[in-house]
């Protein structure tokens, strides 16, 4: 029988040693999306006894392009910690990482709580104080950044780092389907997209998670929550000494660099 601390730790030494590991399902084909919440539950109390703080909520594989690149169909969720959060025009280093790879999207705010089930994009909307962009840096730890779907589960959805923006917008003020979003990697168009690509609308992202969280356990997102809704592009690797641009329109640009 699996032992699901025993894989939760197992992930967070391959974080801490920057050491890309074998998929679980790799050798434990039984593994599956159950298993693999269980095991993120397990990884998510490692990190909260080692003093760190969830930050935000983060939901993965939210659109066609991610769907695409990683060969999945499901979407999943995880969670960003204290320690993740990089600020606008700040640094990462790359040495603290394994195969990081960037990728913009649209974080939510809540002004309520959000509890499934039957959420729909009207609460979400009616629920959100703000709006900001974002940047994600995902990094699995596992080995090519291959995996299945329990794999990347337990893997707290390949969570990394995050860079918001300084600047906080009414949901009101835009047609959250319509932002339009490019990624510069230094000076170069690197992708581009509308925040259509997440689910038709990222406030989709924000109700599936309410009623994921609710089928898994009754939970609510509370009141004052984030939520990352996805990267509204494919993800793209980062090298040493990167300048990472993104602009959103009518909300600005955040950057940061690679050290």
């Amino acid at each position: 029988m699996l032992n699901y601390k025993e894989l939760a730790e197992f992930l967070v030494k391959a974080e801490k040693n920057k050491m890309a590991v074998p998929r679980i399902t790799e050798k434990n084909p039984e593994f599956d999306i159950s298993m693999g919440y269980q095991v993120q539950q397990e990884l998510v109390k490692i990190k909260k006894n080692q003093g760190h703080e969830i930050f935000a909520f983060k939901m993965g594989l939210t659109s066609m392009a991610k769907m695409t690149q990683m060969n999945i169909t499901e979407l999943i969720y995880g969670y960003i910690f204290d320690y993740m959060n990089i600020p606008d025009q700040g640094e990462i280093s790359i040495d603290e990482l394994i195969h990081p790879k960037v990728e913009a999207e649209i974080a939510f705010i809540l002004s309520e709580d959000l509890q499934g089930p039957d959420i729909t994009v009207d609460q979400v909307m009616e629920k959100t104080e703000w709006i900001l962009p974002a940047l994600e840096i995902i990094d699995s730890r596992y080995q090519n950044f291959k995996f299945k779907l329990p794999d990347v589960i337990a893997d707290n959805t390949s969570a990394s780092r995050v860079v918001l923006g300084n600047r906080k917008f009414r949901p009101q003020e835009f047609k959250i389907d319509s932002i339009g979003v490019t990624l510069m990697i230094n000076d170069e168009l690197r992708a581009n997209g509308v925040s259509a690509a997440v689910l038709d609308n990222p406030a989709n992202s924000v109700a599936i998670l309410a009623n994921m969280l609710y089928t898994n356990g009754k939970r609510k997102i509370p009141k004052g929550s984030m939520i990352l809704t996805g990267g509204i592009t494919e993800a793209i690797l980062l090298n040493k000494w990167d300048i990472v641009t993104s602009k959103f329109d009518h909300m600005g640009e955040i950057s940061f660099r690679v050290r």
